[in-house]
């Protein structure tokens, strides 16, 4: 495996199974999931000096993958990503052992303004120089390759010049960076946008992933928001399937970030993703 790709040119070089996104407010539940095969955590919420949670280090040390997933580097923005934020990712690489790290297609900044939020890269010629720029200066500070996530947007920039499937596919192409397929954000973006999730799906280069999102939503005011704090929905699911029935992913991780279910209620949604997926 190098930096920058994968390989054979696909997936991280290992069978990662079915995961969870690892929370502190859930640790004791997910040391005690059978099976489990990898996790990942909020790279930011890793000390940058010192150990590690040691829930988190209990893990990796029994072998389960641990992949840190950045979301402040803003690699979309003008502006080039911050040293000191790529050394501290590289770092929770190294002292996680982590297969691959990940980020998104996103920018959260711009002349010194902290958004706050994931905001969309305009799909233009222009943006993607620039995106494609920002994250060669990322690989390289990187010991582990990098897979770059969609993002869901309620807005979108006009008039672009890339369908998504488009623009992801050539910046992977340029980068050889990995895909970090959404699909809660795909999910969300085809049904506020009113079109079908599935023609995007089979144009992405699936042959890229390194592995999947799958989250719940719901929907507010007319528009469905994805939450990351309720349960996946059907629809989120069936997209499962039809990728593993296009070409399945090296690994399935469930996101949950706020309304904690009991315990019973999370190995269900893992058991749910992988009867999705054809797992045994």
């Amino acid at each position: 495996m190098n930096r920058t790709g994968a390989v054979n040119g696909a997936g991280p070089g290992r069978d990662l199974g079915v995961g969870i996104g690892w929370r502190p407010q859930i640790a004791g539940t997910i040391a005690g999931l059978p099976g489990l095969r990898f996790v990942e955590v909020v790279a930011e919420s890793v000390p940058a000096a010192g150990p590690v949670s040691p829930a988190l280090a209990a893990l990796r040390d029994a072998g389960v993958s641990v992949v840190p997933h950045g979301i402040r580097l803003s690699l979309g923005g003008a502006e080039p990503p911050d040293r000191r934020r790529l050394r501290h990712l590289a770092s929770c690489a190294e002292r996680l052992r982590a297969p691959l790290v990940s980020e998104h297609v996103a920018f959260v900044r711009a002349g010194g303004v902290e958004a706050g939020h994931l905001l969309p890269v305009p799909r233009t010629r222009e943006a993607l120089d620039v995106l494609v720029a920002n994250v060669r200066l990322a690989q390289a500070e990187l010991p582990v390759p990098l897979a770059l996530e969609n993002i869901a947007a309620l807005l979108d920039w006009p008039d672009p010049e890339l369908s998504e499937a488009d623009f992801l596919t050539e910046l992977l192409d340029r980068t050889g960076a990995l895909l970090l397929l959404d699909l809660a954000n795909l999910y969300a973006n085809a049904r506020n946008g009113g079109y079908d999730p599935l023609p995007v799906l089979a144009a992405l280069p699936l042959d890229r992933v390194g592995y999947v999102h799958v989250a719940g939503g719901v929907q507010r005011g007319g528009l469905y928001h994805d939450t990351h704090a309720h349960p996946v929905p059907p629809g989120v699911l069936d997209l499962v399937g039809e990728l593993c029935r296009l070409r399945r992913p090296p690994g399935l991780l469930l996101e949950r970030d706020d309304d904690f279910p009991p315990a019973a209620e999370l190995a269900a949604e893992l058991a749910a993703i992988a009867v999705a997926a054809g797992l045994p």
